[in-house]
């Protein structure tokens, strides 16, 4: 241990119902974490790699987060899009047609598909989502504000002022492209959920947390990664699909623009769909603000990275952006350059570029556009005039895909029944995996491990980064009592831990037990050792305590860990939080893991390490670090009592963690430990089926005695367990 100092502990702490302190009454730990949290308005650089191989794996960890985060880890199937054309304009030139598919059985993607007429195929394709301009699809701009854009410059044509959304496929479409022009969900056509609640969410909904058929934004949907992000851009990918299918259409010359909330689309599927060529996000990109709408955010997106690394992605294909006066508008000397760069050691620094016009306002305007026509126009040798021109105009009446008798509008019953759908979908992909043979398995180690890489820090902090302050130390009647700061550079943690080491007769056993109390888990009210804590030392075996973040001391006095720190943002959506800070369950994860690793490589080397857990969400908590790093410990003792991430009631529950539920829960992180001997309480066969299958496998159905039957209590099978590792 560096640092020592040793300190008597002052009569009377451990007096009755008194805690057991390291640091001063009142004072806290110095723990980078306590910090007031990030929020989509912080400050997000981009730094650029020293060298390629560096980046390819960052950029292949990236875009794993960006899939897990979105729940397409792995990719959703790719049902019957069962396409239906509804009305048809044809022009000289170009045609526009009413489309409307299914991304998800019963989901439908509205929109308007644009095609060249005159011309030979095929055609590159090109996907136009949109940003949060009024009706999306359908927005038609007021005679005033067409005469401030044309005043300004920013438009020339009296039509495209009044809809630059459909100016521009049209345009695309003269140039020789077919263009799909999707609605964001709510917006236009697209009804079957409604504006306010993907887009303006603002208070969550008890009625809809419930542990069967929830709806979007309840902690069940966090557990299982179910967001409106996540589905939005689901229906990105089922567009570019629908353009691959079309016969008039080049496969390998697709590519995605949009403005705002549409280039946040556009930069995430251009991230992580491989078959985009080219790539147009307009006024979105920058370190500055993220993404203000529901819709594009969601928890784990933006933990440690940000959009311009997401635009870094793309590299080297080529990429157009634009900034404007709005939170872009210092892009050209702040996060460009960075971009620029990567782009240069990819080989490709002639492939990126900027239009950066700050004495516009938010837009997509005629010279944003002209700028990506010039970016498509080269990269797609289409050899076309990049001029607009005045075209005729459609209104909500021609362009809508739907009948007054057909047409879909929101209810919650339809909200449940389509994440009910979307969770089947999931746990039909995961849990075959986990109930199969040996490769079947191997399969779903390989889905869960990246996943887990994203939900809690899965590094290993080196014993360099780990320094314990020695605070107290004192021999006490029957064992010695060390207590101190952990510290992990690696994370800027400060931990409050004590190890209690047997009087005389350590066998070289420790036991890491943890409780919803922290260290104080450790005491009796009367300030004795728990009966099994003192059973465990007077057999020989050290025990550790440790107070994870928020919990002991931690927390000011007399204060109790109900609600998880927030951002200031009002609205009641998880991700405006956890899209850019780790969950509180998934820091007490990385707590463990550092306890853990300190342990094992201490100067009092260990023979073996045992985990104890006997409250029923640190034992939840607990399986996920020994899913993380199954060779933390040798063996563990945990009292689940039926405790599930999936059931957890509250955004601001500590033991909320975003994707615990998607990848088989608790009895699938327990799975994961295996061989490791292991004792369950509060579990039966039937819902340990996916665990007591993974040691099956291994031919170590042994290992792990779950049956409340059992007569030898949790402590006496810890020390049963001490013989295997002499």
């Amino acid at each position: 241990m560096s640092h020592l100092v040793l300190i008597l502990l002052v009569p009377g702490i451990a007096a009755a119902q008194e805690a057991v302190r390291i640091l001063p009454p009142g004072q806290l730990p110095q723990d980078d974490r306590l910090a007031p949290p990030k929020d989509l308005n912080g400050y997000f650089p981009f730094h650029p790699p020293q060298s390629k191989e560096t980046w390819q794996a960052r950029a292949e960890d990236v875009r794993t987060q960006l899939k897990v985060a979105l729940g397409l880890w792995p990719m959703p199937p790719q049902t019957p899009l069962n396409l239906k054309k509804t009305s048809e304009y044809k022009f000289d030139d170009y045609q526009v047609t009413g489309v409307r598919f299914e991304s998800m059985p019963g989901f439908f993607v509205t929109g308007s598909l644009y095609e060249p007429v005159g011309k030979s195929g095929p055609f590159p394709g090109v996907l136009c989502p949109h940003g949060h301009w009024d009706n999306g699809r359908f927005y038609v701009a007021g005679d005033a504000e067409v005469k401030k854009q044309i005043e300004s410059g920013a438009e020339s044509i009296e039509e495209t002022a009044r809809n630059p959304i459909q100016a521009r496929c049209v345009q695309l479409a003269r140039m020789g492209c077919v263009v799909l022009q999707i609605d964001m969900l709510g917006y236009a056509d697209s009804q079957q959920l409604s504006i306010e609640l993907v887009h303006r969410f603002g208070k969550q909904r008890p009625g809809m947390n419930t542990n069967q058929r929830w709806g979007f934004f309840s902690p069940q949907a966090e557990s299982h990664l179910e967001s409106v992000m996540g589905l939005q851009i689901w229906n990105c990918i089922r567009s570019l699909d629908l353009l691959e299918s079309l016969a008039n259409v080049d496969k390998s010359r697709l590519a995605v623009t949009g403005a705002s909330g549409g280039a946040t689309q556009t930069m995430i599927v251009g991230a992580i769909d491989p078959r985009i060529a080219a790539v147009f996000p307009a006024v979105m990109v920058s370190t500055a603000m993220q993404g203000g709408c529901t819709c594009e955010n969601c928890t784990l997106l933006r933990v440690g990275t940000g959009n311009v690394e997401f635009a870094a992605l793309f590299a080297p294909k080529p990429q157009g952006l634009t900034s404007a006066d709005d939170w872009t508008k210092e892009f050209e000397t702040k996060g460009f350059p960075d971009l620029k760069q990567l782009y240069a050691l990819m080989g490709a620094e002639d492939k990126v570029h900027l239009t950066a016009r700050t004495e516009f306002g938010h837009n997509y305007n005629a010279i944003s556009r002209r700028a990506m026509y010039e970016l498509f126009n080269q990269v797609f040798g289409l050899n076309a005039s990049v001029e607009e021109r005045p075209y005729q105009r459609l209104t909500e009446k021609e362009l809508t895909v739907w009948s007054d008798q057909d047409r879909p509008t929101y209810t919650e019953e339809f909200e449940r029944k389509l994440l009910a759908e979307w969770t089947a979908i999931s746990n039909q992909q995961i849990e075959p995996y986990l109930l199969g043979d040996e490769t079947d398995f191997q399969k779903y180690q390989a889905i869960v491990e990246p996943a887990l890489a994203v939900m809690v820090e899965t590094k290993t902090p080196k014993m360099d980064d780990l320094d314990f302050d020695v605070k107290v130390k004192e021999q006490r009647e029957d064992y010695l009592f060390i207590g101190g700061l952990l510290h992990n550079a690696q994370n800027g943690s400060q931990l409050p831990a004590l190890f209690l080491y047997p009087k005389d007769n350590w066998g070289g056993h420790t036991v890491l037990w943890l409780s919803k109390e922290g260290k104080q888990g450790l005491f009796a009210e009367n300030g004795r050792l728990k009966a099994e804590v003192a059973k465990l030392v007077s057999a020989g075996v050290s025990v550790a305590g440790i107070d994870l973040i928020y919990q002991g001391e931690f927390l000011a006095e007399g204060l109790a860990f109900n609600q998880t720190p927030k951002v200031e943002n009002p609205r009641e959506a998880a991700a405006y939080t956890l899209g850019y800070n780790r969950a509180v369950a998934a820091e007490r994860v990385s707590d463990i893991l550092t306890m853990a690793t300190f342990m094992r490589n201490h100067e009092r080397t260990p023979k073996s390490i045992g985990l104890v857990a006997f409250d029923s969400a640190m034992a939840g908590i607990a399986s996920v670090a020994m899913a993380t790093r199954s060779k933390a410990f040798d063996f563990a003792a945990l009292h689940t009592g039926g405790f599930r991430f999936g059931e957890v009631d509250s955004i601001r529950s500590p033991n909320l963690l975003p994707g615990g539920a998607k990848y088989g829960d608790v009895p699938a992180f327990l799975a994961l430990a295996a061989p490791m001997p292991l004792r369950v309480i509060g579990e039966n066969s039937q819902s340990l089926q996916s665990t007591l299958n993974a040691y099956r496998l291994l031919n170590q159905k042994d290992h792990l005695a779950y049956a409340d039957d059992i007569e030898v209590t949790p402590v006496d099978w810890v020390l049963g367990q001490l013989s295997r590792f002499q």
